[in-house]
């Protein structure tokens, strides 16, 4: 089913003047999360956190209460079959990716206390990171690339860096900022290194380098690219829904969206490989991923799944737009520490996290050199 923009547009308006809307009964301390399509429930805020705790997956749609919002069906793009860029753009790129930009990137953002989405630090990490990504911007002399703030109704913001294309159908790469410690989210140390530092340093790296190609330069890319780090993944996709759903109501054309969601953990005695998730994502999408990860990369990849919200994707194929992820491995083998102050850089792998930069990279190039997606 469809709403028509004027209509989205409108609801949204008065729900965001208004402030979010509850039934009756239902006082300003429940938010109402989605478990699975068309499944809801009203809880309170350290209901969600348990809820995250004990890996239940959902969505916060609190906003969309009373507005007559209706996920969008997604309709897919027309990708690539084969690459077509690799020798004269991609392979230079991805020589110049650096293992120790990752170390230094999360070195510095692991060394806020946390990045929870509504605590000081969370809004301070953001901060720095806004300021690496216009730092690569003013470094490139890409004059018509740009980085904004994506103000939420919380305190940290969310950061979109856009690099304009010859039309507007818009390729995104995105990851979550935030990290969380489940027994304290507010004050609790938490450095989340892998959950979800990894992905943010990998996307600010291929950010970085897809900037030095002579072809973005000169502005030749096809299709507009933009690189996202998400706010409030950890309160039920706060960030990226309320990101998907504008773009919704404004009609942007989004052909392709990647989630760089845990990218740094090898686990002891598991064959390394990457993790394509397979529910919730977008089935021609995963195949050109899998085209990108044979191509570019020199790790195995084997399909997955998370369930139906376990990250940012979700908030992409809500509002109608193909999405895939790439996990570190598969899901049953992913990172145990998590959510707690044991979410350390020494317990991830570097070079696993180059392997995801190249993914990053080559997804982002060849789509956005590829004319009539």
């Amino acid at each position: 089913m469809k709403v028509s923009v004027l209509a989205a547009v409108a609801t949204f308006a008065v729900s965001a003047l208004a402030g979010p809307l509850r039934p009756n009964g239902v006082g300003n301390d429940k938010f109402l999360i989605e478990l699975a399509p068309g499944k809801t429930q009203w809880v309170t805020k350290d209901q969600k956190h348990q809820m995250k705790a004990a890996g239940q997956t959902f969505i916060d749609i609190t906003t969309e209460y009373g507005t007559g919002y209706v996920p969008q069906d997604v309709v897919s793009a027309n990708y690539p079959k084969f690459d077509d860029h690799s020798s004269s753009l991609v392979t230079p790129l991805i020589a110049g990716l650096s293992k120790e930009n990752l170390m230094r990137d999360l070195t510095a953002l692991t060394k806020f206390n946390n990045r929870y989405y509504e605590s000081k630090t969370g809004v301070q990490s953001a901060t720095w990171l806004m300021e690496q990504v216009q730092k690569a911007i003013d470094e490139s002399g890409v004059t018509n690339a740009k980085v904004e703030k994506f103000q939420n109704t919380f305190a940290q913001f969310s950061i979109i860096a856009t690099i304009p294309g010859a039309s507007e159908s818009t390729v995104i790469i995105g990851a979550h900022q935030d990290s969380i410690n489940q027994k304290d989210p507010h004050n609790g140390r938490a450095p989340g290194a892998d959950d979800n530092g990894s992905g943010s340093v990998v996307i600010l790296e291929a950010f970085r380098n897809v900037l030095k190609s002579k072809q973005v330069q000169a502005g030749a890319a096809a299709n507009t690219m933009e690189f996202h780090w998400y706010a409030g993944e950890e309160g039920g996709l706060l960030g990226s829904s309320a990101i998907f759903k504008k773009y919704q109501s404004s009609g942007r054309k989004v052909k392709a969206m990647l989630n760089q969601d845990l990218a740094g953990y090898v686990k002891k005695g598991i064959p390394e490989q990457f993790g394509l998730i397979a529910d919730n994502t977008n089935a021609k999408l995963n195949e050109f991923c899998k085209m990108i990860v044979k191509k570019y990369a020199s790790l195995p990849i084997v399909e997955t799944r998370c369930g139906y919200a376990c990250s940012d994707h979700a908030s992409a194929t809500r509002a109608g737009y193909p999405a895939s992820m790439v996990a570190e491995t598969s899901f049953r083998d992913s990172n145990p520490y998590i959510h707690s102050a044991n979410d350390v850089i020494a317990n991830l792998n570097f070079t696993h996290m180059l392997e995801h930069a190249k993914v990053a990279l080559g997804f982002m190039t060849e789509l956005a050199m590829t004319s009539n997606l």
